[in-house]
């Protein structure tokens, strides 16, 4: 059948089949638009979606299916409840990720120095481990271009699998976070933070990953347990004292500026304001007393370096300290030593790496009689960057932050009000925010030393002697955006004059790939470019996204749209959980034990898969279980046959008749409160409680009340009629109620007897259902019904017998009142059991009891 055809009734198979119906619906749902977006509903009448634009980076896994299934499913519920669903699709491609991927696979790495080469081709792949190891320099524009050229064959691959998963977005609202509406926004934003004074550029202590050669802000590090070793070192105070320090870190000792204990610490009261003399270097070094420091940890008394960490920082600013630099950007010890510091004592430490620097400080601590015992091992935590695999230094340098409450108790108050305005799914989430902005220290650093990003758009004079004047940068006009200050000249100047005295030079760096990733709102809805779209989705209603990422994505769009707009970027935030393998361990590729989608979703269908995504609440953790997927394929499949069946009995032709029987009025009643219950669901987010309801009632649907109607169903007259108009709308009902989370099932029945797409249909209603029935029904006896049947097979069962067998008589006992409810459904108890007789017998027995003759 043509997918034309599909737009009419296409009638009921003979042998329907969930083989192969994923191409045939996504490629007519592409031809007809069925999720295309209306632009022309007001505001109140759109729903807007931030969707999260995932890295391209490497492949899609199963906490990818578990999220964005999730995501679509609110779509799909949105756009049935006469919203005009914005649901747009985006690729994170720049950043380093990118850049890594395209290292490791074309085994290359940029060097700006070098010039250009059209002809240029890349390596055939795969490329040998040693071309990994001894990468090929190329120039940064063919290093770029072939970013453009991996991310784009990746992207095509991430849609593919999005189309087959049956996600609902509108194809024709795509973007890239490196494209020319998402470069251009982003350096709109900043260039306007610049005028507003919430950018600046600061020459200051800036975490640097040494790998990757950039810096890396606060919100990207993380924690990893590793080894390391206490070592005791002997200051030398006036008159003979000795003073005693810990450290992890004693290739730091050259860069030591002070000593720092606890004001309330009686141990070293008489040395603050006194100086001390460090080992091996002889260099002067106050003490000073800052609340910081731990009396409890080591001797309570530490050494101050520039920089060893954060806390080193903190020390450094607050107590106005020297600056000693000894590492450098390369992760080695400078070839020269810092100011006062002996040349002599350095010479064995320079140039060497951080390891090697202190093994040979150790051997000079120890041949000077100053290391006290042996080095301790320990386990502790060192921060790294979050995609970099060696530990983190922090190293002085010139970079653009951002103003984000880190030093700015106002604006910090402000962004936390803006959380509490935010709805929160779970509501617990809020307070990952609240910590996180709570406990910032710092302003965004959102420069970057890389080169597949959003190019920093300013320029600096360069004075007679050459030198860049960073306090009063050159800007374009948003007209000229997007702008790449490498290769284009501000106003004023020419290319000529790059890099001369007098001239011009363009900032070298990019943008965090996050300062732009925080305005995918604004890139997606047209920001300053199409303001009539903007004003029809902004702000949005949704951010959907990975709990771990709050601190991040979330927080930095809540600054941005702080900032520009005055409001927060979207109404709702729902947070998901951790996909976990069967042992109950957070998948990830750095433990080997991802699951990747495809494989899963060509063996068990793309329904199946989504039933197993939508098992798990947001902010829940779910286990990958493949038994829950081949449960989601038998229910995909029981829709298919038992939708057969039913329409088979004539229901197609009665949607629009009165039900008037007592079972199939208590069945509709039932299913009513079904609607109730998965709506209000769906409103709080919570698909899998939808989708238990429906689920439930369904199983029940197709096991009793089939079975005890379909006899009547067959034949004539107002019985039989009654029995086929419920079955009619039972079935549009829980089509329509499975349609967010079993997209392609439900597609594929819905075209037998409807026409359009279930998708457009409008959402059930009880009011729908209860115009269904004649007078509103019992639930009770639907459930009585199915007690009964339930026990006439069970006896049938208990006997070996067939359930084709007849019982000649069968007696029901109960309480009177309860006999008198089962009169209304006796002659569907009967038909469904093959019971000859059915006697009912009034009785003490609290419940009923069938008890079968054969």
């Amino acid at each position: 059948m043509t997918d034309t055809a599909r737009t009419a009734r296409a009638g009921v198979p003979e042998r329907p089949t969930l083989d192969g119906i994923e191409d045939t619906w996504a490629r007519h749902w592409q031809q007809e638009g069925t999720y295309t977006f209306d632009r022309s509903k007001e505001r109140r009448d759109v729903y807007a979606i931030d969707t999260p634009p995932p890295t391209v980076s490497g492949e899609l896994h199963m906490g990818h299916v578990f999220s964005y299934t999730h995501t679509d499913t609110v779509a799909r519920f949105q756009r049935m409840r006469g919203r005009a669903v914005f649901y747009p699709m985006g690729w994170d491609d720049n950043g380093l990720p990118t850049e890594r991927r395209v290292q490791n696979v074309y085994g290359v790495r940029p060097d700006p120095a070098l010039p250009y080469d059209p002809g240029w081709t890349p390596p055939g792949q795969p490329v040998s481990e040693d071309a990994r190891k001894n990468p090929t320099a190329i120039s940064r524009r063919n290093f770029i271009e072939l970013c453009e050229l991996l991310t784009a064959e990746d992207e095509q691959v991430f849609e593919a699998l999005w189309r087959r998963l049956g996600l609902s977005v509108d194809w024709s609202l795509t973007y890239t976070t490196i494209g020319r509406a998402a470069r251009t926004a982003s350096q709109r934003a900043f260039l306007r933070n610049l005028t507003r004074g919430e950018a600046y550029q600061a020459e200051a202590p800036t975490l640097w990953d040494v790998g990757f050669a950039t810096a890396v802000a606060q919100a990207e590090l993380e924690d990893r347990e590793r080894p390391g070793a206490y070592h005791r070192l002997r200051f030398h105070g006036a008159g003979g004292r000795e003073v005693l320090i810990d450290t992890t870190r004693p290739e730091l000792l050259p860069a030591c500026v002070a000593l720092v204990c606890h004001p309330d610490d009686e141990r070293y009261a008489d040395l603050v304001g006194s100086a001390v003399r460090t080992p091996v270097f002889d260099v002067e070094v106050p003490v000073r007393a800052h609340p910081l420091a731990d009396p409890a940890k080591g001797t309570g008394i530490a050494m101050v370096c520039t920089f060893g960490d954060l806390t080193d920082v903190t020390w450094w600013r607050d107590l106005e300290l020297e600056t000693r630099v000894v590492i450098g950007r390369d992760g080695r010890l400078l070839p020269e030593p810092p100011a006062g510091v002996p040349a002599g004592a350095y010479a064995a430490l320079a140039g060497q790496t951080v390891n090697a620097a202190r093994r040979a400080l150790v051997e000079l601590l120890t041949e000077a009689g100053d290391l006290v015992g042996e080095p301790r091992p320990i386990t502790h935590p060192v921060k790294f960057y979050e995609r970099g695999d060696r530990p983190l230094e922090i190293v002085s340098t010139r970079q653009w932050y951002l103003r984000n409450g880190g030093r700015d108790a106002d604006l910090r108050e402000e962004l936390l009000a803006r959380g509490r305005e935010l709805r929160w799914v779970p509501e617990h989430m809020r307070h990952r925010y609240e910590h996180w902005v709570g406990g910032l220290t710092g302003d965004w650093l959102v420069s970057r030393q890389r080169f597949f990003g959003v190019p920093v758009p300013v320029w600096y004079r360069l004075d007679d002697a050459g030198e860049p004047d960073f306090t009063h940068p050159l800007t374009p006009d948003e007209a000229a955006l997007p702008i790449d200050p490498s290769s284009e000249p501000p106003p004023g100047f020419d290319e000529a004059q790059r890099g001369r005295p007098g001239g011009f030079v363009g900032d070298p760096d990019v943008l965090d790939t996050w300062a732009t990733s925080s305005l995918t709102p604004q890139i997606v809805g047209g920001w300053e470019t199409d303001p009539d779209l903007f004003a029809r989705v902004f702000p949005m209603d949704l951010r959907p996204q990975g709990q771990e990422i709050i601190r991040t994505w979330l927080f930095s769009s809540v600054v941005r749209a702080h900032q520009e707009h005055g409001v927060l970027p979207w109404r709702d935030t729902v947070l998901s959980g951790w996909i976990l393998d069967p042992d109950r361990k957070k998948m990830s590729k750095s433990k080997g034990n991802v699951v990747t989608p495809m494989a899963l979703l060509e063996q068990h269908g793309s329904d199946a898969v989504r039933y197993w995504a939508a098992n798990g609440r947001p902010g829940t953790d779910l286990a990958f279980d493949p038994a829950q997927i081949k449960v989601g394929r038998r229910l995909a499949t029981k829709l298919l046959n038992a939708s057969r069946f039913a329409l088979g009995l004539g229901a197609a032709d009665a949607l629009r008749a009165p039900a008037t029987e007592p079972l199939d009025t208590a069945m509709l009643t039932e299913l009513s409160g079904v609607v109730a219950a998965a709506t209000t669901a769906f409103d709080g987010y919570d698909h899998t409680a939808a989708l238990m309801a429906t689920e439930a009632f369904f199983w029940r649907f197709c096991d009793d009340y089939i079975e005890l109607v379909k006899e009547r169903a067959y034949g004539t007259g107002p019985g039989a009629d009654s029995a086929r108009a419920a079955l009619a709308t039972a079935l549009s009902v829980q089509l329509r109620l499975f349609a967010p989370v079993l997209p392609f099932v439900t597609e594929e029945v819905w075209s037998w007897w409807r026409y359009g797409s279930v998708h457009r249909a409008t959402w059930p209603t009880t009011y729908e259902v209860g115009r269904a029935v004649q007078a509103p029904g019992d639930p009770e006896l639907l459930r009585l019904a199915s007690d009964a049947l339930g026990q006439i097979r069970r006896a049938k069962s208990e006997r070996k017998l067939s359930m084709k067998v007849d019982v000649p008589l069968a007696e029901a006992l109960g309480p009177a009142a309860l006999l008198d409810r089962l009169t209304l459904i006796a002659d569907d108890v009967r038909a469904a059991g093959r019971v000859a007789k059915l006697d009912l017998l009034p009785d003490r027995t609290p419940e009923l009891v069938i008890a079968c003759a054969f």
